[in-house]
């Protein structure tokens, strides 16, 4: 249940209360605001406004505060609120920093591409497009000559029903391109959820590691990210068994994938990795709804406060055919563009796409629209 959220209402909130405050309104003339809007991290996106939600069980209280009056609405909640509020503000603003991969240096003031290369039989999309290894090799470098930052390499599909991936097969799959395109320049990540697989990756090259389980799949996986010392992408999915789709039930979609999240980036730092080596991705598509991943889009702008780069993954994805009459996945690049045009919009660092140069395409224009704003 939903419900308008009042300043007094904020002082009895009950101590089960969770706090999510969210970057919305967003501007593209900050410099005719003044001191009324805030920068998302070191990107070119700026917001005037707060979309503040109280959740306490099932209910949900939301108001949108303008900027400067959200110190007045902090002043008023309860002090595990009031530093619950405070941690998630005090992190939007801050820059996240370049991401040094190896001896690439991949900037995240403006969105960043990465390519996507499935070295699968049977992904949902290009599956058995570059099994071949000379083929997937090229089409990395093509990739990467179109515009994209980093290529993500995978050896195993996790589609809806896909069987599971002997590690020693996956391997195989990804070792020699990986290490291709690495000795050719190339900024490389795994998208891998076991331990073997990603050493074999990082060995090779690799400098980030992708992990659709959040490094909870393999027992294993968290040692070998903090040891190595590499970026890590943390997705969220409902399951970290074999089938990351199970179990795809959520009370409040966008607050309960930002909470596992939260969970997660905790978990990783206790164990050692660095948190500015973290990178974060809501999982779009991973054993979620329509409504679910709709509910995701909308309020993207809710995960810059885990104070982490965010990657955005929907290209090509089943959302896109439900919204156009089933449209099969060869026929959902406009679906693609539009989403993440949006993600781009709301501050997302990092988009994980199939059509480059389409894509790329769009992002100049999106760039050409904030420079003109800024400057006209």
């Amino acid at each position: 249940m939903f419900a308008p959220l009042t300043r007094a209402g904020l002082g009895g909130a009950s101590p089960a209360a969770q706090i999510y405050c969210r970057p919305a309104c967003f501007v593209d003339r900050p410099h005719e605001l003044d001191d009324a809007c805030l920068r998302v991290a070191d990107t070119m996106v700026w917001f005037a406004a707060w979309h503040i939600s109280l959740r306490d069980g099932l209910t949900v209280q939301s108001a949108i505060i303008p900027v400067p009056e959200l110190a007045d609405w902090i002043a008023a909640m309860p002090d595990a609120l009031a530093s619950a509020a405070s941690a998630q503000l005090g992190v939007v603003a801050r820059p996240r920093g370049a991401l040094q991969l190896g001896e690439r240096t991949v900037r995240l003031t403006e969105p960043q591409l990465m390519g996507i290369l499935n070295v699968t039989p049977d992904s949902f999309s290009d599956g058995g497009k570059h099994v071949d290894t000379e083929a997937a090799i090229e089409h990395g470098f093509a990739m990467a000559s179109a515009g994209a930052a980093i290529i993500d390499v995978g050896g195993e599909s996790t589609r809806p029903g896909a069987p599971l991936v002997w590690e020693g097969d996956e391997i195989e799959r990804i070792a020699p391109v990986v290490s291709a395109l690495a000795r050719g320049g190339v900024a490389v990540s795994i998208d891998t959820r076991k331990a073997a697989v990603m050493e074999a990756a990082l060995a090779g090259g690799a400098t980030i590691v992708n992990d659709i389980s959040a490094l909870r799949y393999d027992d294993r996986a968290m040692e070998v990210v903090a040891n190595s010392g590499c970026h890590v992408i943390l997705m969220h999915a409902p399951s970290a068994k074999s089938d990351p789709h199970e179990g795809g039930t959520y009370a409040h979609p966008l607050f309960d994938v930002y909470d596992m999240l939260a969970e997660r980036i905790a978990a990783c730092v206790a164990a050692g990795i660095d948190r500015a080596k973290i990178i974060v991705d809501p999982g779009i598509g991973f054993g979620k709804g329509i409504g679910d991943n709709l509910a995701l889009v909308n309020g993207l702008a809710l995960f810059h406060t885990l104070g982490c780069p965010l990657l955005f993954a929907a290209s090509r994805k089943r959302m896109i055919g439900a919204l156009d009459n089933e449209a099969p996945a060869d026929e959902r690049l406009g679906g693609t563009i539009a989403l993440q045009y949006q993600a781009a919009t709301h501050g997302a660092q990092m988009l994980r796409i199939h059509d480059v140069l389409e894509n790329r395409q769009a992002l100049r224009i999106w760039r050409g629209l904030r420079d003109a704003a800024l400057t006209g």
